[in-house]
């Protein structure tokens, strides 16, 4: 039965990038009302979102409802309907709105810091997703075929340099796209690397890095530079570069129970050494969130900088 649903997981996915650009049947303006009263001039520059921050609401209120129904009992369709998907059953994903609210909070401060340390940059007309997902699924053929779609959009909006606001949207931009996508020369920049700070407004917080980030897009020490006036809480073993624990993504979609004992542990360390934890990604926001249960005050990185 775990075999269907990965099956079933992939049309889902599958179908509504096609549709919708977005890898669930959610509203197709959910990545929109972050932009609204920005400016935005020419630049062949982007702030790409890949719509990371607003799809993980999105995920946590999936991910519940597979924890409650599981995805190995009942017929498929049943399946379907708790989770709310519309591959099958017309039913469309709604995150909560605080969490939508929160997501525009924290692509608007991204911006923020990005327009004061003086980088030039447009946004895009519409938000589309990197395909991420299908990649880190294990559906490489789906993801290259969207991937060069992608790619496409990109080339007939003059995008030649991209700053991603993501470890898996930056990840597979540059590590895996060249790789599938014929001639992809496009630049890809974080914007960890060009925001300048003031401060932190918080302290005594502790660091759950991002495994993408830490590991393998050496921006391990890019974000203590960052965090260094909030005098973050270290421990050698628990936030240490090759020793820190995940945080249970990006499989909760397939083994939720799995992906919550993970990010439980995860929860247990931190919590020696802070009840406030600063994260980079939205990912992990949403599985230590529902691990922690209220136990840990959890900020995203643009939220404290």
């Amino acid at each position: 039965m775990a075999v269907e649903w990965l099956s079933k997981l992939r049309e889902i996915v599958v179908d509504s990038l096609r549709k919708s650009w977005l890898p669930f049947p959610v509203k197709e303006d959910l990545c929109e009302s972050w932009k609204k009263g920005l400016q935005s001039g020419p630049s062949t520059t982007v702030l790409y979102t890949s719509c990371m921050y607003h799809i993980a609401p999105v995920i946590e209120k999936a991910v519940e409802s597979l924890e409650k129904f599981g995805v190995t009992r009942g017929g498929i369709m049943t399946r379907l309907v708790s989770v709310g998907t519309s591959a099958l059953g017309g039913f469309l994903l709604r995150p909560d709105e605080a969490g939508v609210k929160r997501a525009d909070t924290v692509v608007r401060r991204i911006y923020q810091l990005l327009r004061e340390a003086g980088v030039e940059f447009t946004l895009l007309g519409r938000e589309i997703y990197s395909g991420a997902l299908l990649y880190e699924l294990g559906f490489v053929e789906d993801f290259a075929e969207y991937a060069r779609r992608v790619a496409e959009y990109f080339r007939t909006h003059g995008v030649e340099r991209i700053i991603t606001v993501d470890p898996h949207t930056h990840y597979v931009l540059e590590e895996v796209y060249p790789k599938y996508v014929e001639g992809f020369d496009l630049e890809v920049v974080s914007y960890l690397d060009l925001i300048r700070p003031d401060g932190v407004s918080i302290k005594g917080f502790t660091i759950h890095d991002s495994c993408l980030y830490a590991r393998f897009l050496g921006r391990y020490d890019v974000v203590r530079a960052l965090l260094k006036a909030g005098e973050p809480v270290e421990d050698p073993y628990i936030t240490g570069r090759e020793t820190a624990g995940c945080c249970g993504g990006p499989v909760e979609s397939l083994f939720p129970k799995v992906s919550r004992k993970v990010a439980e542990l995860r929860v247990r360390e931190l919590s020696k050494l802070s009840d406030k934890v600063v994260v980079q990604c939205p990912i992990c926001y949403v599985n230590l969130k529902r691990a922690s249960g209220g136990r840990l005050e959890l900020y995203h990185l643009p939220e404290v900088l």
